[in-house]
């Protein structure tokens, strides 16, 4: 019975939560840092923040969904084994990015709900409060979003090294698997 290839890319709906995730992430780093600049309580600096945890509480959602999808559909075989020590630092980045993918949000849905804050989602509804107001797990909530915020921003930026690294320095398919594009196939076959 004749093989087939296998493919060494993510699929379709795996590339998709990268991007859109990756998208979604940044733009909610740049309008949360933006609105950081502003007076408490004003226009635009409170327009910001609800589109912020708008932003973060999309990027919760789809973080869950997203850990599901991996679980079912898994992660292709690469077309050269990684070396052991990049293979444990590529798992350890991949763990820590979907950690905080779900902790930052988090962090930022009890600062707002334990501060008393309406939980808006682009002023279609309101996601239900299910923190006590209270005003020292607000405190603890949002240093714990600050820091995890300055800990997702430098992984993000140990990610993008990395992917530039295998695109340009060591010219493998690493950063191709992820790539939006038709999926390349491992030069051997599965056999059927």
């Amino acid at each position: 019975m004749a093989g087939r290839s296998i493919p060494q890319s993510y699929d379709g709906a795996q590339r998709a939560f990268h991007w859109v995730m990756a998208a979604l992430i940044l733009l909610a780093i740049v309008i949360g840092v933006t609105a950081s600049f502003l007076p408490p309580r004003t226009s635009p600096r409170v327009e910001l923040l609800t589109l912020h945890k708008s932003l973060g509480m999309s990027v919760l959602i789809l973080g869950v969904v997203r850990l599901f999808y991996r679980a079912v559909a898994g992660a292709p075989p690469y077309a050269v084994a990684l070396a052991p020590l990049t293979r444990a630092a590529s798992s350890a980045a991949h763990f820590a990015l979907y950690a905080l993918m779900i902790a930052l949000p988090v962090s930022g849905y009890v600062n707002s709900a334990a501060g008393g804050h309406e939980l808006s989602w682009f002023g279609l509804f309101a996601w239900p409060n299910f923190a006590p107001q209270d005003k020292a797990l607000a405190h603890s909530a949002g240093q714990a979003h600050y820091w995890l915020a300055w800990t997702i921003g430098a992984f993000l930026a140990l990610h993008v090294a990395g992917a530039a690294w295998h695109a340009w320095v060591r010219h493998d398919e690493i950063f191709a698997r992820m790539w939006p594009g038709r999926a390349a196939l491992v030069g051997q076959t599965e056999r059927g």
